[in-house]
Parts: structure tokens; sequence; C-alpha cells
């Protein structure tokens, strides 16, 4: 439970601080201060400024708001494919959940991340597409842990009986299989999130995710790095809030693993 307290306040804080911060800051993202280029942080910008002179408390807040949204949104995206497929596969079983398994070998083999590249490349470096992109190239595990977990589920006493009973398809999935599912979802999507928010940063990184006038972790990382010895508090920074993140989504998802543990539950 200290893992999860500790990562849910840091989130809670963090969510609250890229909605709230840029909308109470003084400061514009988009203002260039012609007199204050590379300053450091002080009382008047509080994370510094850029080597364009913007403020960089705002730009790091905002940053943060959209990798969070983009992380947000691709997860919900990787849950609604990767569950349904890997619910569907997993409980009729036999040739369709062979050829549906083959399939996703298929997509495993591909080079997704390059594919994702390829498409920003081609069709444009839109934020829609983005979202797209990374919920279509993370749901192949999610698919198949579901999967996993449904074959068990299937082979358990209570699920014979409720077949005996001519219980509905969708009511056993309803009734039966989706509750126990829902911790095993839980816990893959806190990890998953960091994971999307990494791909999210390194492909704005090489300069193919978000664009001006937004901007996103990994772009102020991008940014920071080309500026290191002029100004590396504009790595530092949102490299910072970055790490910070993605510690606490993993505390919160070894945390729900631990506490959903069947061997923990006497432990409570």
């Amino acid at each position: 439970m200290v893992k999860i307290k500790i990562a849910l306040t840091w989130l809670a804080f963090m969510i609250l601080l890229v909605i709230i911060g840029p909308v109470i800051s003084t400061q514009q993202a988009d203002i260039i201060h012609w007199d204050a280029m590379a300053q450091a942080p002080n009382g008047t910008f509080w994370f510094g400024t850029d080597v364009m002179g913007r403020d960089l408390f705002v730009r790091t807040l905002l940053g943060g708001r959209l990798s969070l949204m983009v992380a947000f949104i691709a997860t919900a995206m990787s849950l609604l494919i990767g569950v349904s497929y890997g619910l569907f596969s997993g409980y009729r079983g036999g040739v369709v959940d062979a050829v549906m398994m083959r399939f996703l070998d298929v997509l495993y083999a591909l080079p997704f991340l390059f594919l994702v590249i390829l498409l920003l490349v081609f069709f444009g470096q839109h934020i829609g597409l983005l979202f797209a992109a990374i919920g279509g190239y993370i749901w192949l595990d999610t698919a198949r842990i579901v999967r996993g977990q449904t074959l068990v589920i299937k082979k358990q006493a209570y699920m014979e009986a409720a077949v005996t009973m001519g219980q509905s398809t969708p009511r056993i999935l309803s009734k039966h299989i989706l509750p126990n599912l829902i911790g095993v979802v839980v816990v893959y999507a806190t990890l998953t999130v960091p994971q999307v928010i990494l791909i999210e940063s390194f492909i704005s990184f090489l300069g193919l995710g978000v664009q001006e006038p937004n901007t996103s972790w990994g772009t102020l990382i991008s940014e920071g790095v080309d500026n290191l010895q002029i100004a590396p508090w504009s790595l530092f920074i949102p490299a910072g809030f970055l790490s910070l993140t993605l510690i606490a989504f993993n505390l919160l998802g070894d945390g729900l693993r631990d506490y959903w543990d069947p061997h923990n539950l006497g432990l409570r």
C-alpha cells in the first residue's frame, strides 16, 4: 500500500499541476522575452527560460499535459482493442483462437515502431495520428495477457456450472470473465501508460511527434539536449518530471500487482 499511496500522491499532484499551473501562471508559453534568453531559474521564471527566451515553467507543464493526454488516450485505445481481441480469442478457443494468435504473431514480427515513424512521415505529424499509431502499436501485449487469463478462467468450476446452466455467452463474459480480468487489466494499464509516454517522448525527441506551437516532454528534452551547455536546466527539468512520472506509474503498477496477488490476500 505504501507504493500505491506514494505513486497516487505524485500522480495526483502532477495531473493537477499540468492542468492548473499554466492557467494561474503569469507567464505565457509562446511569449519571447528578448531580455531573458537562456536565463537560469529565478523569482520571475521559476524554471528559467529556454534559449529563445520562453518561460520553461509553463512549457514544461503544457508538455506534461500533452504527454499525459497522449498516454491516457493511447492506453485506452490499447485496452479497448486488446481486451476485446484477447477475450474473444481466449473464450472461443479451438481453431478461432489458433488463427487469431497466428495473426498476432505476424503483427509481432512487424517493426511497429518503425511503421509508426513511417506513418507520421508520410501522412503528416498530426496529434490524432500519433494517438492512433501508438495505440495500434501497444495493444498486442494486452491481447496476449487477456487471452491467457481468459483461458485460465474458462477452466474454473463456476464457469463450467454457468455453461451447464445454459447462460448466454454475453452474460458469461460480462458476469463471470470480465470481473475476474479487472485486476490484471488495471495493473497492466498502469504499466502501459509509462510505456506510451516513453514511445511518444522518443518519437518527439526524433522530431516526428508533437510539433510547435504544441510541446511535450520529449520535445523539450530534445531541445534541452541541443542546448545543454547553454541552458542545462532546459534539459534536466523536463527530464526530471518525465522520470518521476514514469517511476510513479511503475510504482503504482507494482503496488497494485502486489495488492491483487492471491498469495497476499490473507495478509490484508
